[in-house]
């Protein structure tokens, strides 16, 4: 589990469930997919030694995207075939369109002892599970774009054939390795997409709002900018480190009486911001379940 500061953090007491650790075999992971996500994962599994470089192979239809992978010291190739074959989980990193064309084009290498990985937005366990050969163990996985700065929130939901006992280890001990990782139903996956699936996006906003307010109080663009980034920063990081302190206390350990920060907060209440970020979660909630529920392509 994930701190700022690289430390160990305890499973977050929120209703889902983190699986105990078992000691595993090896891992042969291979990713069908080169992309940012894959690099970042990547990066973050050799740093923390989760996996050796010669047991990994990635494959990808962009020669640039496989010299990166090379770069890295891993096995690359344009022949997703090869990939299945050597690996012992397949993650499964490709634009959701394609995920038919690529799984039927390796499906009669898939075995049973394989487990299959998707990070492919949108893209239902269900889904995955019909474009594999019956029995194979299926998890599906949302990271975020922090995952690029090893500090992802990512859940996952097990597939019918998936195991707490195993295949959830190795999903969180590969996706631990950049970030914080809990297990939800495949039906909260909506839900996890409009808080930390699309919640970056939201924090970022409040960044550059927070930022353009103190422009306009005064401050240079720059030193704004520096001070809203490290704000955010610093107050995720109490709020991690007080785990078990509900959100309001450390607010309210801010506002002082008749003071500078608590004339702030009533003028956010006063524009309902709170009601706000609650309905840009619920709308990207909401989306996400539209988008799931189309016609499917498989």
């Amino acid at each position: 589990m994930w701190r700022p500061d690289g430390s160990d953090l305890r499973p977050w007491k929120i209703g889902v469930l983190i699986s105990p650790k078992v000691k595993m075999e090896p891992l042969r992971i291979g990713f069908l997919g080169g992309g940012a996500m894959c690099e970042a994962i990547l990066r973050g599994l050799l740093d923390k030694k989760v996996v050796q470089s010669s047991d990994v192979w990635v494959s990808d239809v962009a020669e640039s995207r496989l010299e990166v992978m090379r770069g890295l010291g891993v096995n690359a190739t344009a022949n997703g075939r090869k990939v299945v074959e050597k690996a012992s989980v397949i993650l499964l990193a490709v634009k959701p369109d394609t995920v038919p064309e690529v799984l039927r084009d390796v499906h009669d290498l898939i075995k049973q002892s394989q487990l299959l990985v998707s990070i492919c937005a949108g893209v239902p366990l269900q889904a995955l599970e019909d474009l594999v050969p019956d029995g194979v163990a299926v998890v599906r996985v949302m990271p975020n774009t922090p995952c690029l700065v090893g500090a992802a929130g990512s859940a996952y939901a097990l597939g019918k054939n998936a195991s707490l006992a195993n295949h959830a280890n190795i999903v969180e001990a590969i996706f631990g390795a950049v970030g914080l990782t809990v297990r939800v139903p495949e039906k909260l996956l909506d839900a996890v997409t409009g808080v930390s699936g699309s919640g970056p996006a939201y924090v970022f906003m409040f960044m550059e709002a927070l930022a353009d307010g103190g422009v306009c109080a005064g401050l240079p663009r720059d030193i704004a900018k520096k001070l809203a980034v490290q704000t955010v920063y610093g107050s995720a990081k109490m709020a991690m480190e007080n785990e078990n302190m509900h959100l309001a206390e450390l607010r309210n350990r801010v506002e002082s009486p008749g003071g500078t920060t608590i004339a702030a907060s009533r003028a956010l209440e006063a524009n309902s911001f709170r009601a706000t970020v609650i309905g840009a979660v619920m709308a990207a909630a909401q989306r996400s379940a539209e988008m799931r529920t189309k016609p499917s392509p498989f």
